[in-house]
């Protein structure tokens, strides 16, 4: 459907500097045409001012832009053959819904039959023919997203970049609507950049994701192996590991580490090289901390002082559980003060003890785990055997004496 296709556009070393500050450092990326690539971080990361470099909104400080062997940062945005999808829509409020559509077209100055034709194509596309005389104000908000994305597409761009589209919806319409954009990339073979800070939204929808943080770039991938391979525990913490804590090294082999978080003993997969002695990031999605079952505690080693044995299995009480439909969230405290996410069907309640255990191909070692934060206890939550309910937050921090996680004195 696009009238200006490339074969691939190429982002080199693109910068953006606001005064003395790098919103963005040295951008190497490749787009080839059909793809779907999101640009996937938290807030100030770089992600929105990457998608308005390739707008043209935002003029480059370093590096270039090639749609194949055309130079395209040095034109104005009107002349790219973009088209931009806005998280806050950007409709015309005094203007029908096909009226808004037909807008870019007339300002290209096409012939009237073509307007005519192509902005029926586009409303039918998304699926608002019954709602095409009405205004922006008589839509709901996922009604006005379909048509700034028609009113992206009916300009048969080259690209279409989505910034944050879907953020001001709730739960249900964000889900129908991942779907629907998909369905228009697939149907209409677009090349879309998407931004989001939605780790779901970018698995579901993306060929491939770039994950930013601070202007740089963390790691570019597949969803699969971005999900499978964090390159560095930033990325981790983006893919659903929320169990992220610091450790030390104390053996290294040719596929495994074993690591030690204050007494807690775990064998994992690194994802870097990493030295006896190293303090790393240890990460573990909360699906992959097994409970298990009372019979095969004793089997597996499990100390009931909290630690782990040679399997990588511990004991922990139930601090906190969320009904969540077919599985429960359940956050789990050792006794020395470790707290841990885990996923599961069993039914449990605050105050149980339970033996968890963790496979060690499911948890992986990242190394600069001496920037994590040390894990903070709720308020009111004591760890150790001092103190009570109302006794202020301990601070567990496993750098301080020995191997030992150490409470902190609350002044």
């Amino acid at each position: 459907m696009t009238d200006a296709a490339f074969r691939e556009l190429r982002l080199d070393g693109v910068g953006r500097r606001f005064g003395d500050t790098d919103a963005l450092v040295g951008l190497d990326l490749t787009i080839r045409q059909g793809e779907f690539i999101a640009l996937l971080g938290p807030s100030g990361c770089g992600k929105s001012t990457a998608l308005n470099c390739l707008a043209g909104l935002l003029p480059l400080t370093a590096g270039s832009i090639w749609q194949d062997d055309r130079r395209i940062d040095v034109l104005p945005p009107e002349r790219r053959g973009f088209g931009m999808v806005f998280q806050n829509y950007a409709l015309f409020p005094h203007l029908t819904v096909r009226r808004n559509i037909e807008f870019g077209l007339q300002m290209r100055r096409l012939p009237k039959a073509d307007v005519v034709r192509r902005t029926a194509a586009a409303v039918a596309l998304v699926h608002l023919e019954e709602h095409a005389g009405k205004l922006p104000g008589q839509l709901s908000g996922g009604q006005q997203q379909r048509v700034a994305i028609a009113r992206a597409v009916v300009l048969e761009p080259s690209l279409v970049l989505m910034d944050e589209p879907l953020s001001n919806l709730d739960a249900k319409l964000r889900l129908e609507m991942r779907t629907e954009i998909r369905r228009l990339h697939q149907s209409l073979g677009l090349t879309t950049v998407y931004v989001t800070h939605d780790q779901e939204e970018a698995l579901s929808m993306a060929d491939r994701l770039v994950v930013l943080r601070a202007g740089r770039v963390q790691q570019i991938g597949t969803a699969e192996e971005l999900h499978a391979r964090p390159r560095t525990w930033h990325v981790a913490d983006f893919m659903g590991f929320r169990n992220l804590f610091p450790a030390s090294v104390v053996e290294v082999s040719a596929e495994r580490v074993v690591v030690d978080a204050g007494g807690l003993r775990f064998a994992g997969v690194p994802a870097e090289p990493v030295t006896v002695g190293d303090w790393v990031a240890v990460g573990v999605r909360p699906e992959d901390l097994l409970v298990v079952p009372d019979g095969a505690a004793a089997a597996d080693g499990a100390s009931s002082a909290g630690s782990a044995g040679s399997a990588g299995v511990l004991t922990a009480t139930v601090s906190v559980v969320e009904y969540q439909g077919r599985e429960f969230a359940v956050e789990v405290r050792t006794t020395a003060g470790l707290r841990l996410h885990v996923r599961t069907p069993a039914r449990l309640v605050p105050g149980d003890g339970v033996t968890l255990r963790v496979e060690a191909d499911r948890l992986l070692v990242f190394p600069g785990g001496d920037h994590l934060p040390p894990a903070t206890a709720p308020l009111g939550e004591n760890t150790g055997d001092g103190g009570g309910a109302g006794s202020g937050p301990d601070v567990v921090d496993v750098r301080g004496r020995g191997s030992a996680l150490v409470p902190q004195e609350t002044p």
